[in-house]
């Protein structure tokens, strides 16, 4: 079972604040979701309706999945000075101490640096909070934006994919990025 760590805490960068995902939050990046351009290497499409979105920041906003095995931690990015949504981060987390990052940057505010410094305040958070050992991301091998992205955090490519998936009229390969725990070897004494 997965223990969540100060789940509605919002955490705080130079730039951003990180607010815990709650269903009134969909509301206010709903719009921004339609952007087809955010859709182009992932197989999910933008949300049907509204309610649709409400629905599922709700059962996300339970931060655990059903059977208690991995927590669902979901932020809404928004600018410090201005208040703006930009995007969203997710993390989740296993019951063996690894854990996978998703985000999304609003297009309007792609290559700004808010995805670099989201994750980075992310990673910190897994690794120190939940004593995350290993964090992995994988991107589809077309996303150059995002594989640089990863590549900028410090992550390593471990794998591909071959056929991961196949979305929109063809077929998607993925990378495998992972980063280990700069605390790994504190705790275990390795």
């Amino acid at each position: 079972m997965v223990k969540l760590i100060a789940p509605e805490r919002i955490i705080e960068t130079s730039r951003l604040l990180l607010e815990p995902l709650v269903p009134n939050h969909a509301s206010a990046i709903y719009e921004q979701l339609l952007d087809q351009r955010l859709y182009q290497f992932i197989p999910q499409l933008p949300p049907t309706s509204l309610q649709t979105l409400e629905t599922r920041y709700l059962a996300l906003s339970s931060r655990l999945s059903p059977d208690r095995q991995e927590a669902w931690l979901n932020w809404v990015i928004r600018l410090r000075e201005s208040r703006v949504y930009v995007g969203t981060l997710e993390a989740t987390v296993h019951a063996n101490y690894t854990a996978a990052i998703a985000y999304t940057i609003f297009p309007l505010f792609w290559r700004q640096g808010y995805a670099k410094e989201g994750c980075s305040c992310v990673l910190e958070h897994l690794f120190k909070e939940y004593r995350v050992s290993i964090v992995t991301a994988d991107i589809d091998t077309r996303n150059i934006a995002s594989i640089s992205l990863v590549e900028a955090l410090g992550m390593k490519r471990t794998s591909t994919q071959t056929n991961a998936d196949f979305f929109k009229g063809s077929v998607s390969h993925e990378y495998r990025y992972e980063m280990v725990s700069p605390l790994t070897s504190l705790w275990f004494g390795s």
